[in-house]
């Protein structure tokens, strides 16, 4: 039994890393669609869950957190969360010792009570043209598979690797 629940622990990490890769996607092509600036703002629901809507600069001055709660900034793409994955599935980082930095292997990564690193944002910011607020999106089953979706900022293109706390490793 405890193969197949390593399995399904890594499938659910799987699912939503190819969730959030979607949902920055789409985010992206919205954008280039749209010729406006679209993000794509992670929010915090109460507790551990974390959910995700897309919206649109409504004012010229890009997607800003004050323009979303004026109204400003509309809504495009409804919030969403992973707690269709199952149990542990989402946000976050695997318990243990910190994963090291994929972006510097030489240091661990710290604020691990933030899986969501856009700057000092949880805005994954597009332009018309599909440059994006570069960062990272942490993922784990909360036992010890652990991933990151990584966007890169000229491109707005995605990479998700893999932690590997055998032998320290992002891949």
């Amino acid at each position: 039994m405890p193969p197949l629940l390593r399995g399904s622990g890594r499938a659910r990490v799987r699912l939503a890393a190819a969730e959030v890769t979607a949902a920055l996607r789409l985010a992206r092509a919205l954008a280039a669609r749209h010729a406006t600036p679209v993000a794509l703002r992670f929010e915090s629901l109460g507790g551990e869950r974390i959910g995700y809507a897309i919206y649109r600069d409504g004012d010229g001055d890009g997607v800003r957190r004050d323009d979303i709660a004026a109204g400003t900034d509309p809504l495009v793409v409804p919030r969403q969360e992973l707690s269709h994955l199952g149990r542990g599935a989402g946000f976050g980082f695997a318990p243990g010792p910190a994963p090291r930095d994929p972006g510097d292997p030489r240091r661990r990564l710290d604020r691990l009570d933030d899986p969501i690193r856009f700057n000092q944002s949880d805005l994954a910011s597009f332009g018309p043209f599909g440059q994006v607020t570069p960062g990272s999106v942490y993922l784990t089953d909360g036992a010890r598979h652990q991933a990151v979706v990584r966007v890169f900022g000229r491109t707005g293109r995605t990479h998700v690797l893999w932690y590997d706390p055998d032998v320290e490793l992002w891949r």
